[in-house]
């Protein structure tokens, strides 16, 4: 079980720093972003064993790393550009 907690969070770890690296602008500081993937990885990959069982380490690691995106996607604030105005419909004379 050890490599299932193990390797979730490093999972989860790797694909926060990549945000992190690759989205600086709609992420806030990574003091933030690296604990919640590893957080989110080590979430995934526990709760992946508990259903599963052992047996199936290449299987959690891909649940763990699709749960640490979601969580990781919770944090996203959005660009920083201005929504664009809402469409008009002319108007029936």
């Amino acid at each position: 079980m050890f490599e299932y907690a193990f390797g979730s969070a490093i999972v989860g770890l790797a694909i926060a720093w990549a945000a992190a690296h690759l989205l600086p602008a709609r992420l806030p500081r990574r003091i933030l972003v690296l604990p919640t993937g590893a957080g989110g990885g080590l979430v995934g990959g526990l709760v992946s064993y508990a259903v599963m069982g052992p047996g199936n380490l290449g299987l959690a690691m891909v649940i763990a790393a699709a749960v640490s995106v979601a969580i990781l996607s919770l944090l996203d604030g959005g660009s920083s550009r201005t929504p664009a105005a809402p469409a008009t419909t002319p108007s029936a004379p």
